[in-house]
């Protein structure tokens, strides 16, 4: 494992969000959920490609908060142009679950 330093580490911008909206993302090469997410007034709405399919359907990603690097450059994904990256782990079967705090913090809070 490569160690950084903390300055290193202070570059990534990783904030809370929620989704406020959710499709399908069947043009993908892998299965996938478009997502729109609000990180609150400083950063606004913002959009991203999931490959969390196996333990979330649109729907039910709606409301959901989750973390995201907002200061990664844009990336096209076939016809979406990826703003962020949304965090997750994988389980025991390496499907992707979903990164959030366990309790209430607003829209665009900064992990630390």
């Amino acid at each position: 494992m490569d160690e950084i330093s903390y300055d290193d580490f202070l570059k990534v911008d990783i904030r809370l969000g929620t989704v406020v909206r959710a499709e399908p993302f069947p043009e993908a090469r892998k299965p996938a959920i478009k997502v729109w997410i609000d990180f609150g007034p400083e950063i606004g709405e913002r959009k991203s490609s999931a490959q969390i399919t196996q333990h979330y359907t649109p729907d039910a990603l709606i409301g959901k908060r989750v973390m995201a690097v907002v200061n990664f450059p844009p990336r096209q994904i076939g016809p979406v142009r990826s703003e962020v990256l949304v965090l997750g782990v994988h389980d025991a079967n390496g499907f992707v679950t979903l990164v959030a705090p366990d309790h209430s913090a607003p829209d665009g809070a900064r992990l630390s």
